[in-house]
């Protein structure tokens, strides 16, 4: 069996997402919002002494992502590592946390809460950052971040 060579390309501007569980590289552009914000390269499956079920990257190009955006990562990615890339050097590496105050990141679970029921726009405050926990600034119900619940595109507050 031959060894079979696999290569990541560097860039020369952008922002790396690396340390994502897999499988979700897929989520973190989902989330963000990232679908047509040109050329991306998405890995998934790469074997980490870090991560032992493995971990995804995520390498936008001709993008630096702002704080808020990277720090939403958390809810899905919390040991995610965030590399700002410039003229194909890394220029900062960044740590992420979790946002105190998020709006339009994941649905209310609470079938009444006048987000489902009025379409009001989500906005939950962190309740318990270990475990995750956000509570809904409608109707106050706490809730775990879990991947259904997860919109479309991120706004920090």
């Amino acid at each position: 069996m031959t060894k079979r060579a696999y290569k990541v390309y560097a860039i020369e501007h952008g922002t790396v997402i690396d340390h994502i569980p897999t499988p979700g590289a897929l989520q973190v552009v989902r989330i963000l919002g990232l679908g047509n914000e040109g050329i991306m390269t998405i890995g998934i499956g790469f074997r980490s002494k870090k991560l032992p079920q493995g971990k995804d990257i995520v390498k936008i190009e001709n993008r630096e992502l702002s704080k808020e955006e990277t720090d939403t990562i958390a809810l899905i990615a919390p040991e995610a590592t965030i590399n700002i890339i410039k003229d194909g050097e890394v220029f900062e590496k960044r740590q992420i946390s979790l946002p105190s105050s998020i709006s339009g990141v994941f649905r209310c679970p609470n079938p009444n809460c006048a987000t489902n029921k009025l379409g009001a726009e989500t906005r939950f405050e962190l309740e318990d950052s270990r475990s995750i926990r956000y509570r809904c600034t409608y109707c106050e119900r706490v809730t775990v971040v879990e991947p259904h619940l997860l919109a479309g595109q991120l706004s920090s507050v």
